[in-house]
Protein backbone atom coordinates (compact mmCIF):
# COMPACT_ATOMS: atom_id res chain seq x y z
CA UNK A 1 0.00 0.00 0.00
CA UNK A 2 1.59 3.31 -1.06
CA UNK A 3 1.65 6.20 1.45
CA UNK A 4 -0.77 8.15 -0.79
CA UNK A 5 -3.28 6.95 -3.36
CA UNK A 6 -6.20 8.19 -5.43
CA UNK A 7 -9.85 7.22 -5.21
CA UNK A 8 -12.01 9.29 -7.53
CA UNK A 9 -15.38 9.80 -5.87
CA UNK A 10 -18.61 9.97 -7.86
CA UNK A 11 -21.23 10.86 -5.23
CA UNK A 12 -23.76 11.83 -7.91
CA UNK A 13 -23.09 8.69 -9.91
CA UNK A 14 -23.71 8.97 -13.66
CA UNK A 15 -26.36 11.71 -13.29
CA UNK A 16 -25.69 14.75 -15.47
CA UNK A 17 -27.58 17.80 -16.69
CA UNK A 18 -25.80 17.76 -20.06
CA UNK A 19 -26.02 15.17 -22.80
CA UNK A 20 -22.49 15.14 -24.23
CA UNK A 21 -22.76 12.54 -26.94
CA UNK A 22 -19.15 11.39 -26.52
CA UNK A 23 -19.53 10.80 -22.76
CA UNK A 24 -18.59 7.31 -21.63
CA UNK A 25 -20.13 7.68 -18.17
CA UNK A 26 -23.76 8.70 -18.36
CA UNK A 27 -24.72 5.30 -19.75
CA UNK A 28 -23.42 3.71 -16.53
CA UNK A 29 -26.94 4.29 -15.21
CA UNK A 30 -27.66 0.89 -16.78
CA UNK A 31 -25.48 -0.67 -14.07
CA UNK A 32 -28.02 0.53 -11.50
CA UNK A 33 -31.39 -0.63 -12.86
CA UNK A 34 -34.49 0.80 -11.24
CA UNK A 35 -32.79 3.95 -9.96
CA UNK A 36 -34.05 7.38 -10.95
CA UNK A 37 -31.69 9.47 -8.81
CA UNK A 38 -28.14 9.04 -7.62
CA UNK A 39 -26.78 10.35 -4.34
CA UNK A 40 -24.15 8.89 -2.03
CA UNK A 41 -25.77 8.48 1.37
CA UNK A 42 -24.36 10.30 4.38
CA UNK A 43 -23.50 6.98 6.02
CA UNK A 44 -21.48 5.89 3.01
CA UNK A 45 -19.93 9.34 2.52
CA UNK A 46 -18.73 9.41 6.11
CA UNK A 47 -17.29 5.90 5.88
CA UNK A 48 -15.45 6.73 2.66
CA UNK A 49 -13.94 9.94 4.01
CA UNK A 50 -12.90 8.29 7.28
CA UNK A 51 -11.34 5.25 5.61
CA UNK A 52 -9.50 7.27 2.98
CA UNK A 53 -7.93 9.57 5.55
CA UNK A 54 -7.02 6.70 7.88
CA UNK A 55 -5.43 4.69 5.06
CA UNK A 56 -3.17 7.57 4.01
CA UNK A 57 0.25 7.39 5.62
CA UNK A 58 1.26 10.77 4.20
CA UNK A 59 0.43 14.06 5.91
CA UNK A 60 -1.60 15.29 2.92
CA UNK A 61 -4.81 13.66 1.74
CA UNK A 62 -6.43 14.68 -1.53
CA UNK A 63 -10.05 14.07 -2.47
CA UNK A 64 -11.21 14.22 -6.10
CA UNK A 65 -14.93 14.71 -6.74
CA UNK A 66 -16.46 13.94 -10.15
CA UNK A 67 -19.56 12.60 -11.80
CA UNK A 68 -21.71 12.64 -13.81
CA UNK A 69 -22.09 16.16 -12.56
CA UNK A 70 -21.38 16.71 -8.85
CA UNK A 71 -22.98 20.19 -8.65
CA UNK A 72 -26.36 18.43 -8.95
CA UNK A 73 -25.97 17.52 -5.26
CA UNK A 74 -25.95 21.18 -4.20
CA UNK A 75 -23.63 23.25 -2.01
CA UNK A 76 -24.93 21.89 1.35
CA UNK A 77 -23.86 18.38 0.36
CA UNK A 78 -20.24 19.47 -0.05
CA UNK A 79 -20.39 21.61 3.07
CA UNK A 80 -21.06 18.32 4.84
CA UNK A 81 -18.11 16.79 2.97
CA UNK A 82 -15.82 19.45 4.44
CA UNK A 83 -17.28 18.95 7.93
CA UNK A 84 -16.58 15.22 7.76
CA UNK A 85 -13.05 15.80 6.46
CA UNK A 86 -12.34 18.07 9.43
CA UNK A 87 -13.86 15.52 11.81
CA UNK A 88 -11.51 12.75 10.67
CA UNK A 89 -8.46 14.79 9.60
CA UNK A 90 -6.24 13.59 12.47
CA UNK A 91 -3.94 16.56 11.90
CA UNK A 92 -3.51 15.77 8.20
CA UNK A 93 -3.84 18.43 5.51
CA UNK A 94 -6.96 17.86 3.39
CA UNK A 95 -7.29 19.18 -0.17
CA UNK A 96 -10.09 18.83 -2.71
CA UNK A 97 -10.51 18.99 -6.48
CA UNK A 98 -13.87 19.18 -8.20
CA UNK A 99 -14.52 18.41 -11.87
CA UNK A 100 -17.61 20.10 -13.33
CA UNK A 101 -19.29 21.01 -16.60
CA UNK A 102 -19.78 24.46 -15.04
CA UNK A 103 -23.36 25.16 -16.04
CA UNK A 104 -24.66 25.38 -12.43
CA UNK A 105 -21.75 27.37 -11.03
CA UNK A 106 -23.01 30.55 -9.37
CA UNK A 107 -21.98 32.91 -6.56
CA UNK A 108 -22.98 30.42 -3.86
CA UNK A 109 -20.77 27.73 -5.34
CA UNK A 110 -17.91 30.17 -5.78
CA UNK A 111 -18.13 31.38 -2.18
CA UNK A 112 -17.95 27.75 -1.04
CA UNK A 113 -15.04 26.90 -3.36
CA UNK A 114 -13.15 30.02 -2.29
CA UNK A 115 -13.70 29.52 1.44
CA UNK A 116 -12.58 25.89 1.27
CA UNK A 117 -9.83 26.27 -1.34
CA UNK A 118 -11.21 23.75 -3.82
CA UNK A 119 -9.30 23.31 -7.09
CA UNK A 120 -11.84 23.36 -9.90
CA UNK A 121 -11.58 21.53 -13.19
CA UNK A 122 -14.00 22.89 -15.76
CA UNK A 123 -14.78 21.18 -19.04
CA UNK A 124 -14.71 23.24 -22.23
CA UNK A 125 -13.86 22.05 -25.72
CA UNK A 126 -12.96 25.36 -27.36
CA UNK A 127 -14.92 28.28 -28.83
CA UNK A 128 -18.68 28.01 -29.26
CA UNK A 129 -18.76 26.18 -32.60
CA UNK A 130 -16.40 23.49 -31.29
CA UNK A 131 -17.67 23.29 -27.71
CA UNK A 132 -21.29 22.94 -28.79
CA UNK A 133 -20.48 20.23 -31.29
CA UNK A 134 -20.91 17.69 -28.48
CA UNK A 135 -21.53 19.44 -25.15
CA UNK A 136 -25.26 20.21 -25.27
CA UNK A 137 -28.24 20.11 -22.93
CA UNK A 138 -30.66 17.23 -23.22
CA UNK A 139 -33.01 19.44 -25.25
CA UNK A 140 -30.18 20.19 -27.70
CA UNK A 141 -29.53 23.67 -26.33
CA UNK A 142 -26.10 25.27 -26.10
CA UNK A 143 -24.10 25.07 -22.86
CA UNK A 144 -21.33 27.42 -23.99
CA UNK A 145 -22.56 30.69 -22.47
CA UNK A 146 -23.13 29.09 -19.05
CA UNK A 147 -19.64 27.58 -19.06
CA UNK A 148 -18.05 30.90 -19.98
CA UNK A 149 -20.07 32.58 -17.22
CA UNK A 150 -18.71 30.00 -14.76
CA UNK A 151 -15.14 30.70 -15.85
CA UNK A 152 -15.66 34.44 -15.34
CA UNK A 153 -17.05 33.80 -11.85
CA UNK A 154 -14.11 31.56 -10.91
CA UNK A 155 -11.72 34.30 -12.03
CA UNK A 156 -13.65 36.99 -10.15
CA UNK A 157 -13.50 34.96 -6.94
CA UNK A 158 -9.82 34.15 -7.55
CA UNK A 159 -10.50 30.43 -7.42
CA UNK A 160 -7.76 28.22 -8.80
CA UNK A 161 -9.03 26.31 -11.81
CA UNK A 162 -7.87 24.34 -14.81
CA UNK A 163 -9.61 23.55 -18.06
CA UNK A 164 -10.21 20.05 -19.35
CA UNK A 165 -10.65 19.88 -23.11
CA UNK A 166 -11.81 16.66 -24.69
CA UNK A 167 -9.99 16.20 -28.00
CA UNK A 168 -12.38 14.61 -30.46
CA UNK A 169 -12.63 14.27 -34.21
CA UNK A 170 -14.31 17.65 -34.63
CA UNK A 171 -11.84 19.88 -32.73
CA UNK A 172 -8.63 17.93 -33.30
CA UNK A 173 -7.89 19.84 -36.50
CA UNK A 174 -8.20 23.21 -34.73
CA UNK A 175 -5.39 23.00 -32.19
CA UNK A 176 -4.25 26.62 -32.21
CA UNK A 177 -7.80 27.94 -32.33
CA UNK A 178 -8.59 25.91 -29.20
CA UNK A 179 -5.35 26.82 -27.42
CA UNK A 180 -5.58 30.55 -28.12
CA UNK A 181 -9.24 30.59 -27.12
CA UNK A 182 -8.43 28.97 -23.77
CA UNK A 183 -5.64 31.47 -23.14
CA UNK A 184 -7.95 34.38 -23.91
CA UNK A 185 -10.58 32.88 -21.61
CA UNK A 186 -8.05 32.99 -18.77
CA UNK A 187 -6.99 29.36 -18.47
CA UNK A 188 -3.41 29.02 -17.29
CA UNK A 189 -3.62 25.27 -16.68
CA UNK A 190 -4.84 23.03 -19.49
CA UNK A 191 -5.53 19.34 -20.02
CA UNK A 192 -6.16 17.88 -23.47
CA UNK A 193 -7.79 14.48 -23.08
CA UNK A 194 -8.27 12.22 -26.14
CA UNK A 195 -11.65 10.57 -26.52
CA UNK A 196 -11.47 7.04 -27.92
CA UNK A 197 -14.45 4.74 -27.51
CA UNK A 198 -15.64 1.55 -29.18
CA UNK A 199 -19.13 0.22 -29.68
CA UNK A 200 -20.69 -2.90 -31.09
CA UNK A 201 -23.79 -3.13 -33.25
CA UNK A 202 -25.85 -4.02 -30.15
CA UNK A 203 -25.68 -3.32 -26.43
CA UNK A 204 -24.02 -5.48 -23.79
CA UNK A 205 -26.20 -7.54 -21.47
CA UNK A 206 -25.94 -4.68 -18.96
CA UNK A 207 -27.38 -2.33 -21.59
CA UNK A 208 -24.11 -0.52 -22.34
CA UNK A 209 -23.39 0.68 -25.88
CA UNK A 210 -19.67 1.34 -25.26
CA UNK A 211 -17.79 -1.86 -24.60
CA UNK A 212 -15.16 -2.65 -22.01
CA UNK A 213 -11.56 -1.93 -23.03
CA UNK A 214 -10.78 -5.62 -22.48
CA UNK A 215 -13.65 -6.89 -24.60
CA UNK A 216 -12.78 -9.26 -27.43
CA UNK A 217 -16.05 -8.53 -29.25
CA UNK A 218 -15.99 -7.14 -32.75
CA UNK A 219 -16.39 -3.40 -32.40
CA UNK A 220 -15.86 -0.15 -34.26
CA UNK A 221 -14.29 3.05 -33.07
CA UNK A 222 -16.99 5.68 -32.62
CA UNK A 223 -17.35 8.45 -35.18
CA UNK A 224 -16.48 11.14 -32.63
CA UNK A 225 -13.21 9.53 -31.49
CA UNK A 226 -10.00 11.37 -32.31
CA UNK A 227 -7.90 9.78 -35.04
CA UNK A 228 -4.49 8.47 -33.85
CA UNK A 229 -2.01 10.62 -35.75
CA UNK A 230 -4.29 13.65 -35.56
CA UNK A 231 -4.06 13.61 -31.77
CA UNK A 232 -0.27 13.77 -32.00
CA UNK A 233 -0.49 16.59 -34.52
CA UNK A 234 -2.90 18.43 -32.22
CA UNK A 235 -0.51 18.26 -29.25
CA UNK A 236 2.49 19.13 -31.44
CA UNK A 237 0.83 22.23 -32.89
CA UNK A 238 0.05 23.55 -29.42
CA UNK A 239 3.54 22.65 -28.21
CA UNK A 240 5.13 24.63 -31.05
CA UNK A 241 3.25 27.75 -29.96
CA UNK A 242 3.84 27.12 -26.26
CA UNK A 243 7.59 26.45 -26.53
CA UNK A 244 8.13 29.75 -28.34
CA UNK A 245 5.93 32.02 -26.25
CA UNK A 246 4.28 30.51 -23.17
CA UNK A 247 6.71 28.37 -21.14
CA UNK A 248 6.31 29.32 -17.50
CA UNK A 249 3.13 31.26 -18.26
CA UNK A 250 0.77 28.53 -19.42
CA UNK A 251 0.92 25.00 -18.03
CA UNK A 252 -0.17 22.12 -20.23
CA UNK A 253 -0.38 18.78 -18.45
CA UNK A 254 1.14 16.69 -21.25
CA UNK A 255 4.12 19.05 -21.53
CA UNK A 256 4.76 19.17 -17.78
CA UNK A 257 4.64 15.39 -17.54
CA UNK A 258 6.91 15.03 -20.57
CA UNK A 259 9.58 17.11 -18.83
CA UNK A 260 9.32 14.83 -15.80
CA UNK A 261 10.07 11.84 -18.00
CA UNK A 262 12.95 13.52 -19.83
CA UNK A 263 14.37 14.24 -16.37
CA UNK A 264 14.12 10.55 -15.52
CA UNK A 265 11.36 11.09 -12.96
CA UNK A 266 8.25 8.93 -12.65
CA UNK A 267 5.23 10.25 -14.52
CA UNK A 268 2.79 12.12 -12.29
CA UNK A 269 -0.22 10.89 -14.28
CA UNK A 270 -1.13 7.25 -14.50
CA UNK A 271 -1.46 6.95 -18.29
CA UNK A 272 2.32 7.29 -18.74
CA UNK A 273 3.40 5.23 -15.74
CA UNK A 274 5.08 1.83 -16.02
CA UNK A 275 2.18 0.29 -14.14
CA UNK A 276 -1.21 1.57 -12.95
CA UNK A 277 -3.80 0.58 -10.39
CA UNK A 278 -3.41 3.52 -8.00
CA UNK A 279 -6.42 5.47 -9.33
CA UNK A 280 -9.58 3.65 -8.34
CA UNK A 281 -13.13 5.02 -8.40
CA UNK A 282 -15.98 4.80 -5.90
CA UNK A 283 -19.56 5.01 -7.14
CA UNK A 284 -22.48 6.65 -5.35
CA UNK A 285 -23.64 3.30 -3.94
CA UNK A 286 -20.20 2.31 -2.59
CA UNK A 287 -19.11 0.07 -5.46
CA UNK A 288 -15.35 0.40 -6.04
CA UNK A 289 -13.81 -0.23 -9.47
CA UNK A 290 -10.24 -0.56 -10.68
CA UNK A 291 -10.33 2.67 -12.69
CA UNK A 292 -12.68 5.39 -13.91
CA UNK A 293 -12.43 3.90 -17.41
CA UNK A 294 -13.07 0.37 -16.16
CA UNK A 295 -16.46 0.70 -14.49
CA UNK A 296 -17.63 -2.66 -15.76
CA UNK A 297 -18.82 -5.70 -13.76
CA UNK A 298 -15.57 -7.60 -14.36
CA UNK A 299 -13.55 -4.76 -12.80
CA UNK A 300 -15.60 -4.30 -9.64
CA UNK A 301 -13.45 -4.76 -6.54
CA UNK A 302 -16.29 -4.78 -4.00
CA UNK A 303 -18.49 -2.41 -2.07
CA UNK A 304 -17.41 -0.14 0.76
CA UNK A 305 -20.43 -1.13 2.85
CA UNK A 306 -19.16 -4.71 2.96
CA UNK A 307 -15.38 -4.54 2.36
CA UNK A 308 -12.81 -2.05 3.65
CA UNK A 309 -11.25 0.39 1.21
CA UNK A 310 -7.74 -0.85 2.01
CA UNK A 311 -8.73 -4.48 1.46
CA UNK A 312 -10.01 -3.66 -2.03
CA UNK A 313 -7.00 -1.52 -2.96
CA UNK A 314 -4.48 -4.22 -2.02
CA UNK A 315 -6.52 -7.12 -3.41
CA UNK A 316 -4.94 -9.59 -5.81
CA UNK A 317 -7.43 -8.45 -8.44
CA UNK A 318 -6.28 -4.84 -8.22
CA UNK A 319 -2.59 -5.73 -8.06
CA UNK A 320 -2.97 -7.79 -11.23
CA UNK A 321 -4.86 -4.94 -12.91
CA UNK A 322 -2.00 -2.56 -12.17
CA UNK A 323 0.78 -4.93 -13.23
CA UNK A 324 -0.96 -5.95 -16.44
CA UNK A 325 -0.13 -2.56 -17.91
CA UNK A 326 3.53 -3.58 -18.00
CA UNK A 327 3.11 -7.33 -18.35
CA UNK A 328 0.85 -7.03 -21.41
CA UNK A 329 2.96 -4.45 -23.20
CA UNK A 330 3.38 -5.56 -26.84
CA UNK A 331 6.87 -6.30 -28.13
CA UNK A 332 6.80 -3.32 -30.49
CA UNK A 333 6.63 -1.05 -27.43
CA UNK A 334 9.70 -2.65 -25.83
CA UNK A 335 11.82 -1.61 -28.80
CA UNK A 336 10.20 1.80 -29.32
CA UNK A 337 12.41 4.89 -28.96
CA UNK A 338 9.73 6.75 -26.97
CA UNK A 339 8.77 3.88 -24.68
CA UNK A 340 10.42 5.72 -21.72
CA UNK A 341 7.87 8.52 -22.16
CA UNK A 342 4.79 6.60 -23.26
CA UNK A 343 4.96 3.18 -21.57
CA UNK A 344 2.14 2.04 -23.83
CA UNK A 345 -0.14 4.82 -22.53
CA UNK A 346 -3.52 3.88 -21.03
CA UNK A 347 -4.57 0.21 -21.28
CA UNK A 348 -8.04 1.53 -22.14
CA UNK A 349 -6.73 2.35 -25.61
CA UNK A 350 -4.92 -0.96 -26.21
CA UNK A 351 -7.26 -2.80 -28.53
CA UNK A 352 -5.39 -2.91 -31.86
CA UNK A 353 -4.46 -6.44 -32.88
CA UNK A 354 -1.18 -6.27 -34.77
CA UNK A 355 0.28 -9.11 -36.80
CA UNK A 356 2.87 -11.09 -34.90
CA UNK A 357 1.95 -9.49 -31.58
CA UNK A 358 0.71 -11.49 -28.62
CA UNK A 359 -0.63 -8.42 -26.88
CA UNK A 360 -2.72 -5.57 -28.23
CA UNK A 361 -1.22 -2.25 -29.29
CA UNK A 362 -2.41 1.22 -28.36
CA UNK A 363 -4.83 2.80 -30.82
CA UNK A 364 -3.12 6.20 -30.32
CA UNK A 365 0.39 4.85 -30.91
CA UNK A 366 1.05 6.84 -34.11
CA UNK A 367 0.01 10.06 -32.42
CA UNK A 368 2.14 9.62 -29.34
CA UNK A 369 5.14 8.48 -31.34
CA UNK A 370 4.89 11.59 -33.50
CA UNK A 371 4.42 13.90 -30.52
CA UNK A 372 7.22 12.56 -28.32
CA UNK A 373 9.71 12.52 -31.20
CA UNK A 374 8.64 16.04 -32.17
CA UNK A 375 9.30 17.50 -28.71
CA UNK A 376 12.52 15.57 -28.05
CA UNK A 377 15.11 18.30 -28.84
CA UNK A 378 13.21 20.88 -26.80
CA UNK A 379 12.75 18.54 -23.86
CA UNK A 380 16.44 17.63 -23.91
CA UNK A 381 17.32 21.32 -23.71
CA UNK A 382 14.83 21.98 -20.91
CA UNK A 383 16.00 18.98 -18.91
CA UNK A 384 19.62 20.11 -19.28
CA UNK A 385 18.74 23.63 -18.12
CA UNK A 386 16.90 22.29 -15.10
CA UNK A 387 19.73 19.89 -14.26
CA UNK A 388 22.20 22.76 -14.27
CA UNK A 389 20.10 25.00 -12.06
CA UNK A 390 18.79 27.20 -14.85
CA UNK A 391 15.22 27.96 -15.87
CA UNK A 392 13.63 25.54 -18.37
CA UNK A 393 11.83 28.59 -19.76
CA UNK A 394 15.16 29.50 -21.42
CA UNK A 395 13.97 27.11 -24.11
CA UNK A 396 11.95 29.96 -25.64
CA UNK A 397 15.03 32.00 -26.56
CA UNK A 398 16.91 28.87 -27.60
CA UNK A 399 14.03 27.88 -29.88
CA UNK A 400 13.89 31.30 -31.50
CA UNK A 401 17.63 31.23 -32.16
CA UNK A 402 17.25 27.72 -33.56
CA UNK A 403 14.40 28.86 -35.81
CA UNK A 404 16.47 31.79 -37.06
CA UNK A 405 19.44 29.54 -37.84
CA UNK A 406 17.27 27.06 -39.73
CA UNK A 407 15.72 29.90 -41.69
CA UNK A 408 19.15 31.33 -42.63
CA UNK A 409 20.44 27.88 -43.57
CA UNK A 410 17.53 27.45 -45.94
CA UNK A 411 18.16 30.82 -47.53
CA UNK A 412 21.81 29.98 -48.15
CA UNK A 413 21.05 26.69 -49.92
Amino acid sequence: MPPAFSVMAKPSGPACNLNCNYCFYTEKEHLFPGKSHYRMSEELLESFIRQKIEAHKSSRVHFAWQGGEPTLLGVPYFERVVELQKKYAQGKSITNSFQTNGVLIDDAWCRFFSQNQFLIGISIDGPLHLHDRHRLYRNGGSSFDQVMHAIRLLKNYRIEFNTLTVVHKDNSGSALEVYNFLKEAGSGFMQFIPVVERQTSGNTREGLALISPDSEEEARVTEWSVEPLQYGLFLSAIFDEWVRNDVGKVFVQHFDVALEMWLGLPASICVFGHTCGQATVIEHNGDVYSCDHYVYPANKLGNLLHTSLVEMLVSDQQRKFGKDKLNLLPSVCHSCEVRFACNGECPKHRFVKAEGEQHRQNYLCAGYRHFFNHIDPYMRFMANEYGNGRAPANVMNWTKRRDSKLKNDLKSE
